[in-house]
């Protein structure tokens, strides 16, 4: 049997009369960039984040360096962030002229530790940029409480968290603005590269749409220095047929984690948290174990794929050799020992037996 980590073509398979179509649509019509399409998925994606406003941009960390943008914090005012994180958090802040401050996470969640966030706060410290990641969401009355002591907004990388949730609220609804990634291997991808802002505050609204049209205020009339960052009319249009689905996807990749959960048994293998599995969208299902290029090795040749998020931290990467310096521990361990499984709505009741009895007969 072969397993890919993740097809494409599979994922993309159940909305492909669809897709076709609409494409026609756009082609005939002839607008491709902020027309209606734009404004309807903006419109539908805010409300299911619950949020009063969305604006769709080129991609993820666009959508994060815009955040930091609007803000107009002074140069180099610190930004505290996750060390175990996607570089592109990172990255967002540095290109908007900010500092990263990286705060470990708990091993036992992969996510910012609360705890540490305080003692990392500075007078310089303008706000805090959190990541959702894997698919769960951050303790977030625990960071709310600090950031509201403080006077520091919160930013949420929601890139992994489509549908995601804490105490109710959901992703993108927490901060004072998230962003969105909708590169095609998200839980609701675009064909193409694609992301958005969602927030609350309508000057905050304005501003986001300003900077993504290169500053422009109106057609010539430039009063920021913006980016050149739209989210198309196609990919759109292709994410509102697929944001019908979400909720279900979800549900099938929450039932398929209950399952791994429930019955994946190898003493040698650390599963990711159990405590919120109806809240968590599970855009990956982490394991850690200290022999992963064993586990890899011996996954390959039973023909089931699998990826590492992530190889080497932020603050070991070539790109950032001025945080090369930095020791922190929890994370390193984590990025020696995460593999990740397979895990999407595609995945048939067979194969996920497979993958269990593969992993469980695993000798560590």
């Amino acid at each position: 049997m072969t397993i890919p980590f993740l097809s494409l073509q599979s994922t993309n398979q159940p909305y492909q009369e669809k897709l076709i179509k609409k494409f026609s649509e756009k082609l005939e019509k002839g607008w491709f960039i902020l027309g209606q399409e734009l404004i309807d998925f903006e419109n539908n994606f805010a409300r299911y984040c619950e949020s009063n406003y969305c604006i769709g941009v080129a991609n993820g960390l666009d959508a994060l360096t815009i955040i930091l943008k609007a803000y107009k914090y002074p140069p180099n005012s610190e930004i505290i962030v996750p060390a175990n994180t996607y570089i592109a958090t990172i990255l967002a802040i540095i290109n908007a002229n900010l500092k990263p401050v990286l705060v470990e996470p708990k091993l036992d969640t992969y996510l910012i530790d609360p705890n540490q966030i305080e003692q990392a706060i500075t007078p310089n410290t303008k706000a805090i940029m959190l990541t959702h990641l894997y698919g769960k969401c951050c303790e977030m009355s625990s960071i709310q409480r600090v950031a509201n002591q403080y006077g520091l907004q919160i930013f949420e990388d929601a890139a992994q968290a489509h549908g995601a949730s804490y105490e109710g609220i959901k992703a993108g609804n927490w901060g004072d603005a998230a962003a969105f990634s909708f590169y095609p291997s998200k839980n609701l991808g675009a064909l193409g590269d694609g992301g958005a802002i969602t927030c609350n505050n309508e000057e905050f609204y304005k501003a986001y749409c300003q900077l993504r049209n290169y500053g422009s205020s109106q057609k010539y009339v430039f009063d920021e220095v913006g980016l050149n960052s739209r989210l198309d009319e196609i990919q759109a249009a292709f994410l509102t047929i697929k944001l019908e689905f979400l909720d279900f996807e979800n549900q099938v990749r929450q039932q398929i984690a209950r399952t791994y959960l429930n019955q994946i048994k190898n003493p040698s293998i650390v599963l990711p948290p159990s405590n919120s599995i109806d809240q968590d969208v599970w855009h990956l299902f982490v394991l850690r174990t200290s022999q992963r290029d064993k586990l890899r090795a011996y996954l390959s040749e039973a023909g089931i794929g699998t990826d590492v998020h992530y190889p080497i931290p932020p603050h070991q990467q070539k790109a950032l050799s001025h945080l090369n310096h930095l020791k922190l521990p929890i994370t390193e361990k984590i990025h020696r020992e995460v593999v990740s499984i397979p895990l999407n709505p595609t995945l048939q009741e067979n194969e996920i037996e497979y993958i269990i009895d593969k992993i469980n007969s695993f000798k560590g």
